[in-house]
């Protein structure tokens, strides 16, 4: 009895593909159903509720009738792009960002240098003393540095009586000063783990070839904890034009700070007239103009870092 010849395939035909299968399905799905369930109730569900909310007009039966939502469409984003006051407070928060955010973050890896750096003593106690105020939630630090803007109640009068920190003209800057004094330390740790995350072969083969400190963070670390940078970056983008806190404190020590001071802001007051479907095509429009200015910032970091 003659063995069976195997017989090659036939040039050109596909091979069927063995599917393969996933073990475990039951443990994967009841490890993610818990995110998946909290981010569609408490992001994907406020957010869609916001886009609905923001395509609804209010029509009465006359003067006095009784007020109904109906569809307008796009009408609420027209008195958006209308709206003065809005784009007014867009533009303050984005000179805002655009002097605060550089300087927060320059001296955030300023200070991360410095803990990294081996000549530093006394690591632990600067670590926790740049990180303090941000442990201090910024209400409280804005109620505290309004006490020292304030001439009648700051302990340095003789700079207050001379320099008007809470005018018109300065209190933009007063506020940028708190946001910085309260995340310059958030910023820092997040660029010092990832210098901790160098390794160390790196810095000898430098102080081998005679590289001191100095070049040793200008052309090793700095390049290394640009992501980090970008992260931060990214993040502070958001935070800038997400300001509210400060600001809104600040409205108790200076008449310079109005309700339509920043976009949050505005968006606050018009849900207190009520207008909410107003505060909500304000919100979205809010949120896509950040989406867009993060996006290009990363691409732009993105090129930068290619390059």
């Amino acid at each position: 009895m003659t063995a069976p010849v195997a017989t090659a395939a036939p040039t050109g035909a596909s091979t069927p593909r063995v599917r393969r299968r996933i073990p475990h399905k039951g443990a994967i799905v009841a490890f993610i159903a818990p995110f998946v369930v909290l981010f569609v109730l408490f992001y994907l569900v406020p957010i869609g509720y916001a886009v609905w909310k923001s395509l609804l007009v209010v029509e009465r039966d006359g003067t006095f009738g009784q007020a109904r939502e109906v569809f307008g469409g796009l009408a609420q984003y027209a008195l958006v792009f209308q709206n003065t006051a809005f784009w007014t407070s867009v533009g303050r928060v984005l000179l805002f960002g655009v002097v605060q955010v550089p300087v927060m973050l320059g001296l955030a890896l300023l200070f991360a240098l410095l803990l990294d750096s081996p000549l530093l003593r006394g690591k632990r106690f600067f670590r926790l003393a740049f990180f303090v105020p941000y442990a201090v939630p910024g209400v409280i630090a804005a109620i505290m540095w309004g006490f020292l803007y304030s001439p009648n109640l700051s302990p340095f009068p003789a700079v207050t009586a001379n320099v008007d920190l809470l005018s018109a003209d300065l209190v933009l800057w007063s506020i940028a000063n708190v946001v910085t004094w309260v995340f310059v330390g958030y910023n820092m740790l997040i660029i010092y783990s990832t210098l901790l995350a160098i390794p160390q072969e790196i810095y000898e083969a430098a102080r081998i070839d005679g590289a001191g400190q100095a070049r040793i963070a200008w052309s090793i670390k700095i390049p290394l904890v640009r992501p980090a940078l970008v992260l931060t970056g990214v993040l502070s983008i958001i935070g800038t034009l997400q300001l509210l806190a400060e600001p809104q404190t600040f409205r108790s020590f200076s008449s310079a700070v109005t309700s339509t001071f920043t976009p949050n802001m505005t968006i606050y007051a018009t849900s207190s007239i009520p207008n909410v479907s107003l505060a909500a095509a304000f919100s979205v429009v809010l949120a896509l103009a950040t989406f867009v200015l993060s996006f290009t910032f990363l691409r732009l970091s993105r090129r930068g870092v290619q390059s």
